[in-house]
């Protein structure tokens, strides 16, 4: 699947898609960077009374639910109706989804309007879909469980029809007929703030860039894992990893996919 994914990649970088932001304060720098490394142009607005005007000029919308405050959550919903209005995709990442009450009902408004993706760690998936907090990962369940919990990801992404990607040691990317298990990155990458983050930005990239969502998140996800990998080959720690990371997006090539692609898919 590496030619898919390379491909993918390379029309990203050809169409140079602009990819608007509504994140959290502490990711916005990094996430930025990551954009224009991958090849797409980021746009980070924030203020309620010209999201319909940056809609209107973005490929892609991503929304990260990490620092959230009313006038964002404003933001956030003009947005949505404004790129749904006008047919662009957008991703979801409900950051601390099951933190506080406030959360959970924010990220259970969005996921009211309809993303195109969904991406998050197991817990913060878990929660959003079931609408009660839950700490339970996919990977810490015994086989019976694990399953079945694969299982409900499935026939969620199929009933909301969404694309699901829940990341961690092991990525799981589902659109409800299809099922990618990914095991690229480093353990290092978990060190560092902002790269769950930094995977739903530049997902939004590859979604402005590919008419299949399912195969879009999936190369997004592969990407930065083998990107990081590369990085943590030369880093000292988590400072260094965070910008060889960045030329690590910059240089990705077809090769560098082949050689280090580790996924399964059914």
């Amino acid at each position: 699947m590496h030619s898919e994914i390379f491909a993918t990649l390379a029309a990203l970088r050809q169409q140079q898609p602009v990819v608007h932001n509504i994140t959290n304060q502490v990711v916005t720098n990094t996430t930025a960077n990551a954009l224009l490394a991958i090849g797409a142009s980021p746009v980070m607005a924030h203020a309620p009374e010209e999201m319909i005007d940056m809609v209107s000029i973005a490929n892609a919308l991503v929304i990260n639910t990490g620092t959230p405050s009313q006038g964002q959550r404003q933001a956030m919903k003009a947005a949505i109706h404004a790129a749904k209005e006008q047919g662009k995709p957008w991703i979801l990442d409900p950051v601390g989804a099951g933190a506080t009450p406030y959360r959970l009902e924010l990220n259970s408004e969005l996921l009211e309007l309809q993303p195109n993706a969904i991406r998050g760690n197991a817990s913060e998936i878990l929660t959003l879909l079931t609408g009660s907090p839950t700490g339970r990962g996919v990977d810490s369940a015994c086989e019976d469980t694990f399953n079945e919990t694969l299982d409900y990801l499935q026939e969620q992404a199929g009933k909301l029809k969404t694309v699901l990607a829940v990341t961690g040691a092991t990525d799981y990317i589902t659109d409800g007929n299809r099922l990618a298990t990914l095991t690229n990155g480093h353990p290092m990458m978990a060190k560092v703030t902002g790269t769950g983050c930094t995977a739903t930005a530049i997902t939004g990239a590859f979604l402005a860039s590919c008419d299949d969502p399912w195969l879009a998140v999936v190369a997004s996800i592969a990407c930065l894992g083998i990107a990081g990998e590369k990085a943590a080959f030369s880093a000292k720690g988590p400072g260094s990893l965070q910008m060889h990371l960045l030329d690590e997006l910059y240089l990705l090539d077809e090769e560098t996919i082949k050689t280090r692609l580790s996924l399964s898919s059914q």
